[in-house]
């Protein structure tokens, strides 16, 4: 150890970057420091998945109080206050930052408040001045979001920027089809800014089920999003009376807010790390092996900065692989195979694990189990959203391939299912499985025919 300032280096307060900074610290002894120029707890906790779940459950209450009239309930709705929303959330992020900190001082880490890059291999500088010498490196950076280059794109906002909003834009143009941008276009809609989305596709939500991805798409256009396919924006341009958009076809429009969510890029530039000796991808990510170790072996990385699945469980269990392989004594991967994500879109959400169809299909001969229903609750209540409940099956081995649900409580829903389907579940251990009624879940073990094979 002689010769190093401490064992291991962090840069980066994110997910994984804390999770790999405390075990390393608190259960494998190492000596610890970790460097966050921003705040505590990176993109999910201050500006992503926390802040943005929380937009989601206040965009669902006036239909949740629209729900409540229909079953007897005398309810009156008066405006949305952001202000007190919006202090309340800042509030949240406080505490669940705190948390993060003291996690990592109970842990024996050092934490610098302060931007840190890669001076020379093993050598760390600050912003301060301050250099650092560590046996171990590991860049934990995250990504940021990305905005392409036009006339007027400096006029737009990007998911960073829409936590701090003064005040809700009464009209709001949110473009690209991603995750991302449909939940937001979601959000504010519910939250009664009237939206408009553009992408340039011919659907949203690319690369997920396409069935499942009409599905969203329609639901958008019945929620009242005013969704508009192979469109984009041309340039943007700052008028007394608002944003005015022209578009690829000529067009022309004004809004009070333009969201771009065209999606995020690894968080590299500037940190020295070419300088270095360290490989990076087409899109500047870190280029790692399976045990997250760079094209130098003092350096490795995890999360979002590795471009592999970008979500913080996948970050935070590649963080805590890493602590303990290199200073636990135990080598282990982390698991990237079936991993289960949500799209957090109002009112139903998408839940999904495994291939879809269009990927098992050009794998072998499958089955399609599929139903789509009104489902009780809101039907009761004359809400007129469909509940979409699939599973893709070999038609050879007879496992479950994947699974893709659009419903209310999806997110919750698909993470029980990931379990069974993990631990290789067949069509028929579903089929043997009881039952919950009367639910929605119930649908995926009673489809017994299925809706189409080959």
């Amino acid at each position: 150890m002689s010769g190093f300032d401490v064992d291991l280096f962090v840069i980066g307060g994110g997910s994984g970057g804390v999770r790999a900074a405390r075990i390393a610290a608190g259960e494998h002894g190492a000596r610890v420091a970790l460097a966050e120029e921003y705040r505590m707890g990176g993109t999910c906790v201050i500006r992503g998945c926390v802040p943005k779940k929380l937009m989601v459950f206040a965009s669902g209450f006036p239909a949740a109080m629209a729900e409540a009239r229909a079953y007897g309930w005398q309810v009156t709705t008066g405006g949305f206050d952001w202000t007190a929303f919006r202090l309340k959330l800042d509030a949240e992020l406080d505490r669940l930052e705190a948390a993060y900190r003291a996690g990592l001082k109970g842990a024996g880490v050092a934490v610098y408040n302060t931007r840190a890059v890669i001076e020379e291999p093993q050598l760390v500088r600050l912003a301060t001045g301050e250099r650092l010498r560590a046996r171990h490196i590991l860049v934990a950076t995250g990504g940021r979001p990305f905005v392409p280059e036009f006339p007027g794109a400096e006029h737009a906002i990007t998911s960073n920027e829409i936590f701090k909003l003064e005040a809700l834009p009464g009209t709001a143009l949110v473009v690209g089809g991603g995750f991302i941008s449909c939940e937001f276009a979601s959000i504010l809609n519910g939250l009664g800014v009237k939206v408009t989305q553009y992408y340039r596709g011919t659907q949203v939500l690319r690369g997920f089920d396409d069935e499942a991805r009409a599905h969203i798409g329609g639901q958008l256009v019945e929620a009242g999003v005013d969704l508009r396919l192979g469109a984009d924006v041309a340039a943007i341009e700052r008028r007394p009376g608002g944003l005015c958009v022209r578009g690829i076809d000529g067009g022309e429009a004004v809004f009070d807010a333009v969201v771009y969510a065209t999606g995020r890029v690894p968080n590299t530039a500037g940190l020295g790390l070419e300088a270095a000796g360290v490989k990076l991808g087409r899109r500047g990510e870190i280029l790692v092996d399976g045990w997250s170790q760079s094209s130098v072996p003092w350096l490795h990385a995890v999360g979002d900065v590795t471009d592999r699945i970008n979500l913080t469980p996948v970050a935070i269990r590649e963080g805590h692989a890493y602590a303990d392989t290199v200073f636990g004594g135990t080598p282990r991967q982390p698991d990237h195979e079936l991993v289960a994500s949500a799209v957090f879109t109002q009112p139903c959400e998408l839940g999904t694990v495994g291939l879809t169809e269009e990927e098992a299909r050009a794998a072998g001969p499958v089955e399609i189990y599929a139903t789509s229903f009104r489902p009780m609750r809101g039907a009761f209540a004359g809400r007129s959203h469909r509940v979409l409940m699939k599973l893709v099956v070999s038609a050879e081995t007879r496992k479950v391939l994947g699974c893709h649900i659009v419903a209310p409580e999806a997110g919750e829903m698909i993470q029980m299912v990931a379990i069974a389907i993990k631990m290789g579940a067949s069509k028929e251990d579903f089929d043997r499985t009881c039952a919950v009624h009367p639910s929605m879940a119930e649908e995926l073990v009673t489809m017994r025919k299925p809706a189409r094979a080959g």
